[in-house]
């Protein structure tokens, strides 16, 4: 069966309305599922202790990093999916679905050995009562890491009313299976990652249901030397991102996170990312299309219409949550959240950097300019760095994030329109021989 496509005919004004009605149905899904990850927090401040919700939250960040190896998974699937436009590029694409599933197990066994072996390290570093709530976590970062794969079939198939339902039952796993588990069992901060267990399995199902037809079609062999050459820059470039994203909540938990003390920050820090998870649909729907229409030697005015949409959705979210956090940090928040209360702007204000920086980033990746790529690794060593070195409190880490999220996004920039201008020609994303 084909891989679905757009008609290279559509005119631009159908594509506009494509894109917005795509891009509004992504926004409307990434809500409904964050307001299901968001109602969590109901539970947080009657049933769980302080340590036990930093520690949640913490573990939360910590499955951000699982999937980092596996970020390039999606895009370089999106990538190689949307580009398809012959049989045999399709049974290439099949072919490397079923050897990457297979390779990434093996990986992921290799985690769980490591994991073992450092688990107490682990355990302390995080400050979990409970080292189930460890396990929990590497269980959740296997159907994380194969969700990369058929979400990325999904985007590349354009197939976005799957990949929206898919994002919301990961949300209502969470809730439901973690509430029930934390409020009937008491299950503190290993109840929830139970949650995020079951939720995470819902939406890896609802993704496969909708590529039967694809695992099912013939297959060619897979060239692992030319798909690493791809995926390999993806991941890097990606992961620099979703790096810049959850680093902070992993070292305030490790130097102020004793007694709890890390509760309200990862509280107001999660209405903070929230404006990140609310705008990357745009820059999802992007990346597929611009891909397509590298494929066929098309131009594309996409990008100009996500940054002017992730612009001023981000910048609409911070005003918004300027006005009502100090009333969520007051009715959900534990302890002393009013240290909180005039952070919460200055830490939101970091994100529109970060997203922005987001779709300039997305649309280097789709056109195979990877000359980033070696700058944004020197960038997120230098944001460990200096978080090993300011970290005294919760505002002297925001102000780190908020210099190295500016960082990015100047450096996404200079890539996009000053640097490496001579590659700006869409490059062919097919690889040959996968």
């Amino acid at each position: 069966m084909p891989v679905k496509t757009l008609d290279s005919g559509t005119n631009a004004d159908s594509h506009k309305a494509t894109f917005f009605r795509q891009g509004g149905w992504m926004m409307i899904s990434a809500v409904a599922a964050g307001a299901f990850m968001f109602a969590v927090q109901i539970f947080s401040k009657k049933f769980l202790t302080d340590v036990e919700y930093s520690s949640f939250g913490a573990l939360i960040q910590v499955t951000n990093w699982i999937t980092i190896p596996s970020l390039g998974l999606q895009m370089v699937f999106a990538q190689q999916t949307a580009a398809v436009i012959n049989d045999q590029q399709q049974r290439q694409l099949v072919g490397t679905v079923k050897a990457v599933m297979l390779w990434t197990f093996c990986i992921w066994l290799a985690t769980v050995i490591v994991a073992v072996i450092f688990r107490h390290d682990w355990v302390d570093a995080l400050k979990l009562s409970n080292p189930m709530s460890l396990w929990l976590t590497i269980a959740v970062g296997l159907f994380m890491i194969w969700m990369q794969i058929f979400q990325g079939l999904l985007q590349g198939r354009q197939n976005f009313l799957w990949f929206g339902w898919a994002n919301i039952s990961n949300g209502v796993g969470r809730f439901v299976i973690g509430g029930l588990i934390v409020v009937a069992l008491h299950g503190q901060c290993a109840g929830l990652m139970l949650g995020v267990l079951i939720g995470m399995v819902l939406a890896f199902l609802a993704c496969v249901s909708q590529n039967f037809d694809l695992l099912r079609s013939p297959r060619a062999p897979f060239d692992a030397i030319g798909w690493l050459k791809r995926v390999v820059p993806l991941t890097l470039g990606f992961g620099v991102s979703t790096f810049l994203f959850s680093a902070d909540a992993i070292v305030v938990q490790n130097y102020l996170g004793a007694n709890g003390n890390a509760a309200d920050y990862i509280f107001g820090a999660t209405l903070c990312r929230a404006i990140v998870l609310f705008t990357v649909p745009l820059a999802a729907v992007m990346f597929p299309k611009l891909v397509h229409s590298a494929a066929r030697s098309q131009k594309s005015n996409v990008m100009g219409l996500t940054m002017v949409g992730t612009v001023g959705l981000s910048l609409l979210a911070v005003l918004g949550l300027a006005l009502v956090s100090p009333f969520l940090l007051k009715i959900f928040s534990k302890g002393n959240y009013q240290v909180m209360v005039p952070l919460v702007p200055l830490f939101a204000a970091g994100m529109v950097p970060l997203g922005s920086g987001n779709v300039l980033l997305y649309n280097l990746m789709a056109h195979s300019r990877f000359k980033i790529v070696p700058a944004l690794l020197v960038l997120a060593v230098g944001y460990w760095i200096a978080l090993q070195h300011f970290h005294d409190s919760f505002k002297m880490v925001i102000q780190v994030f908020c210099v190295f999220t500016v960082i990015y996004f100047v450096l996404c920039a200079l890539f996009t329109w000053v640097f490496d201008r001579g590659h700006g020609v869409v490059k062919q994303p097919v690889i040959e021989g996968v």
